[in-house]
């Protein structure tokens, strides 16, 4: 068994049974697309039509047509039918305890306005990251993309706001952990998170540097003791320990 199995073992046998999927980020894109058909789907009905002539109104027909407008994208959410922009089907971006996965793919839409940077292909041909270029923006990377939530991006990658040079990841694994940007699992009530924010954006910009040391001087002095679970704080510890830069990687994207 190899260590990238070991850790995958080990953080499968942690977060399976607990995972609490977080808040799903409004339902919208660039063009305004699922906002306007959740209002459409969502707004207070008219006055109900009188029958016709021919019968009474069908309401199970008009259940069924309205159901059929909605897609399930995993994990017990439904958004709008079809995608954004030029796109058929909506990929969406779960994150949860202490890992994120995607449902739906994301093929690459072409090279356009305020999303001019360069997708980077795992071995199978499927996009994984994204380069930012100068001048790009958030909403038209997800749209190139299709990805209906585009704020679960920049949340995903552990940063406020994308620079150009950022590598981006659009693609998470599933089987490898990932560490929550805004608060850690099972943080209590009351809990100061810009420490544990900072310390994160910090170990996530020693990622992108691939400076290892730099992350175990960071995570030992700032935050390790920031994770209420020590449990949680032992899955970093470990890929430390192991010297596994692919895997911290993903962790602080």
């Amino acid at each position: 068994m190899d260590r990238a199995q070991k850790i995958t073992i080990a953080v499968s046998a942690m977060v399976v049974a607990g995972l609490v999927v977080l808040a799903a980020p409004p339902v919208i894109d660039a063009a305004g697309w699922a906002a306007a058909r959740v209002a459409s789907l969502g707004a207070e009905p008219a006055a109900s039509p009188a029958p016709s002539e021919g019968g009474a109104v069908d309401d199970d027909a008009e259940a069924e047509e309205a159901a059929e407008e909605l897609a399930s994208v995993g994990n017990g959410t439904f958004i709008p039918a079809g995608g954004p922009g030029d796109c058929e089907e909506a990929a969406w971006i779960h994150m949860g305890e202490m890992n994120a996965w995607l449902h739906g793919d994301i093929p690459d839409q072409g090279v356009r306005e305020f999303a001019a940077g360069e997708a980077g292909l795992d071995d199978e041909g499927r996009v994984v990251t994204y380069t930012v270029a100068p001048g790009d923006a958030l909403y038209a990377i997800s749209g190139r993309f299709c990805i209906a939530n585009p704020h679960s991006i920049d949340t995903l990658n552990h940063t406020r706001m994308i620079q150009p040079g950022d590598v981006l990841l659009l693609r998470p694994n599933k089987t490898l952990p990932w560490i929550p940007y805004y608060s850690p699992p099972d943080a209590p009530a009351g809990y100061q998170q810009i420490p544990y924010q900072n310390a994160v954006e910090a170990m996530s910009a020693a990622a992108q540097a691939g400076d290892v040391d730099a992350m175990r001087r960071i995570f030992e002095d700032d935050l390790a003791a920031l994770f209420p679970n020590p449990d949680h704080a032992n899955v970093v510890a470990r890929a430390l320990e192991l010297d596994r830069l692919d895997v911290l990687r993903h962790m602080f994207a």
